[in-house]
């Protein structure tokens, strides 16, 4: 045998092992995975990747990072409703994705140079909960592949009630329960129609878009957020999930 067929059959077999650690690893980031994503399905996760990033590059402290958790029971129907309204109006129908929406940020993203996103609420809280902040395809493959297993391991209930426990809904104040007692004065569970429209109207951009000093253009998207949760029907909808 020469001695390039040895080398021939040396690479192929350092491929066939290289092949074999990459799926390895791979079958054990699926199964690790999923794992998790099913024991927060009833276990409340009691911070998020987001926060650990921000308390991390918080250097100067200013701006601590403020979380309390608040169950579905103890926060008003009007806020999942607003979210919806504000976020995501096809939360009940789609399975994790909004394909007119993707199909949108696609073309804009051809367009211009810097990376848009088209995210469902499902998404977000693949991406506050488990990944970085830092925008880029990458991230974008893994959102996806948490969000079909929060679709597929959780309810739409579920979902909602984390995103509204994981939100930033101003700089470095998360979850509504934190955001209604520190921005409002009030309880989650005491909150209007109007304050839960002022809330939403602070996402995406919560260190932007100021509560407790909304601008025109906030007060323009409350009015707006109002409007669109009559349209959705109301609290009443809430019965789907």
């Amino acid at each position: 045998m020469t001695s390039d067929k040895k080398q021939e059959k040396q690479n192929l077999r350092i491929r066939h092992k290289f092949i074999k650690i990459i799926a390895r690893l791979l079958l054990c980031f699926i199964i690790f995975s999923i794992f998790i994503v099913l024991h927060l399905r009833w276990i409340n996760p009691v911070t998020s990747a987001v926060m650990i990033t921000r308390h991390i590059t918080n250097k100067d402290k200013k701006y601590p990072v403020k979380f309390k958790w608040a169950d579905w029971k103890d926060i008003s129907p009007y806020m999942p409703l607003a979210v919806i309204a504000a976020e995501d109006q096809k939360f009940f129908y789609h399975y994790g994705f909004d394909v007119q929406a993707i199909l949108r940020a696609i073309e804009d993203n051809n367009n211009k140079s810097q990376l848009k996103g088209a995210s469902t609420i499902t998404q977000q809280v693949a991406k506050n909960l488990f990944l970085w902040k830092k925008k880029s395809y990458i991230r974008k493959a893994f959102e996806a592949y948490f969000a079909i297993l929060l679709e597929l391991l959780w309810s739409k209930k579920r979902i909602l009630e984390v995103y509204l426990n994981i939100a930033e809904f101003g700089d470095n104040i998360y979850g509504v329960s934190a955001a209604s007692d520190i921005l409002l004065g009030k309880s989650a569970n005491k909150l209007t129609e109007n304050n839960a429209a002022l809330l939403a109207s602070a996402l995406p951009n919560p260190k932007k878009f100021k509560v407790k000093r909304p601008s025109a253009y906030m007060n323009k998207r409350r009015i707006w957020i109002k409007k669109q949760m009559r349209r959705l029907g109301g609290i009443g909808i809430l019965k789907k999930l």
